[in-house]
């Protein structure tokens, strides 16, 4: 009886160490919390993919600063002012406009010797008035004898198409002086280098067409010229010889005696 006493006895006694739970959902979460805490604890640290995981007992290396970082830590040298923009800068008047320079327009008269760009020389005949569509147009009609050719250009376009008296005596001795220089010759295809001189004879700036009549020219015992170099240089030397017989009161041929006596004198 005794025995049997002590059997029965034994499973109380064990039961009895477990504290009763309250109901059981509160054993549920308890027995939850627990697994999480395990699992966590007994879980290896992750590491991002393509690198290798620290070993053990070796700390985290730390991520070094980026540059910002770096700037901000770095201390200012001794001869450095910190500069604060001024709040107040916004709010200052604007500078006044600078003065537009008006450029009086030249005045054509008859029998005045004037410059088209790409027609040269020619003489103004006089002023006349054009009706066009309703409009009453004051135009300067110019005369070129070579070309047999009238040009009615209106007053308020002469200046933008390049319509101007002759050089003055300055601006011409320039040109000639400027025959006397070094030919410059691009080492460029003919064709680019053609339209580049032709742009220049009908600008009508007598320098820029004696550029060309120095680049195209040949002295003796230099290559022959090609024959649209001939066309170009031709043109050229004619366009500025009109020019320089206008104001020397001379004939053409005669001024183009003068530029060759120049370019032999180089």
């Amino acid at each position: 009886m005794k025995a049997q006493s002590r059997k029965q006895s034994a499973p109380e006694a064990v039961a009895s160490d477990i504290p009763p739970a309250a109901n059981p959902e509160q054993a549920r979460a308890a027995g939850a919390g627990k697994a999480a805490v395990a699992a966590k604890v007994a879980s290896p640290a992750r590491t991002a993919p393509g690198k290798p995981a620290p070993a053990k007992g070796v700390p985290a290396r730390a991520t070094p600063p980026g540059l910002a970082e770096t700037q901000a830590m770095a201390p200012l040298p001794p001869d450095f002012d910190l500069i604060e923009e001024d709040e107040d800068e916004d709010d200052a008047p604007p500078p006044p406009p600078k003065p537009v320079r008006v450029v009086k327009p030249e005045e054509f008269r008859a029998g005045d010797h004037v410059v088209y760009p790409t027609h040269g020389v020619g003489t103004v005949q006089g002023i006349e008035t054009m009706q066009a569509a309703g409009l009453s147009l004051k135009v300067i009609v110019v005369t070129f004898e070579e070309n047999r050719m009238t040009l009615r250009v209106p007053i308020n376009k002469a200046a933008s198409s390049g319509l101007r008296k002759l050089a003055t005596t300055e601006g011409i001795e320039e040109a000639l002086q400027t025959l006397r220089g070094r030919a410059r010759i691009k080492r460029t295809m003919w064709s680019r280098r053609a339209q580049e001189y032709e742009a220049k004879i009908n600008s009508g700036d007598p320098v820029a067409i004696a550029e060309v009549v120095r680049d195209l020219h040949r002295n003796a015992g230099q290559p022959d010229q090609s024959f649209s170099e001939r066309q170009i240089y031709e043109q050229a030397l004619d366009r500025l010889a009109a020019e320089v017989a206008a104001i020397d009161r001379t004939d053409k041929a005669a001024a183009s005696d003068k530029i060759q006596a120049y370019m032999k004198g180089a």
